[in-house]
């Protein structure tokens, strides 16, 4: 169950608009607008990430269309601009050019609960077929990223262990 989101990122806070991974992988909000290759990653990738989202989120689905995507998408990058939770796209290729690739995402969410000791919680992926440097290097970029960057307090990491 989702908790109220307010205060659980001062007011002052301005998201990262663009992190470099490496010189050709880069990490930016995801859009609306990257529907059509967010929806050939999922689908590639759907019994990987239903492995790893399926019970807690019951995503994605079987069937997911380009339509729900759509509204999915459109629904994360309205959740950063009020800073309600964070979809940060993998890409690869020039921005918006046809050589660019959704490489997987990185989920960083408030606390699930108003319990005492809730934590924010920060999860990632990325597609089977990642550049091995990726693949290698994901978990440890993504935890420095979130220490250096971040003003959370010991996140969680419920889907990466």
């Amino acid at each position: 169950m989702m908790t109220s989101t307010e205060n659980w990122l001062p007011a002052s806070f301005v998201h990262p608009l663009r992190v470099d991974f490496s010189e050709s992988i880069y990490l930016r909000p995801i859009r609306a607008s990257d529907v059509d290759i967010d929806l050939i990653a999922v689908h590639a990738n759907r019994d990987m990430l239903w492995e790893q989202y399926g019970e807690a989120w019951g995503w994605p689905p079987v069937d997911m269309t380009l339509d729900e995507d759509l509204a999915d998408l459109a629904r994360h990058a309205e959740e950063i601009e009020r800073h309600e939770s964070f979809n940060y796209a993998i890409l690869s290729g020039a921005e918006g050019g046809p050589d660019q690739r959704l490489l997987g995402c990185v989920y960083i969410d408030p606390p699930q609960s108003d319990e005492p000791g809730a934590r924010p919680e920060v999860s990632w992926w990325c597609v089977a077929d990642a550049p091995p440097a990726l693949s290698a290097g994901l978990g440890d970029f993504v935890r420095s990223w979130i220490a250096d960057e971040w003003p959370l307090s010991a996140p969680a990491f419920p889907f990466n262990g």
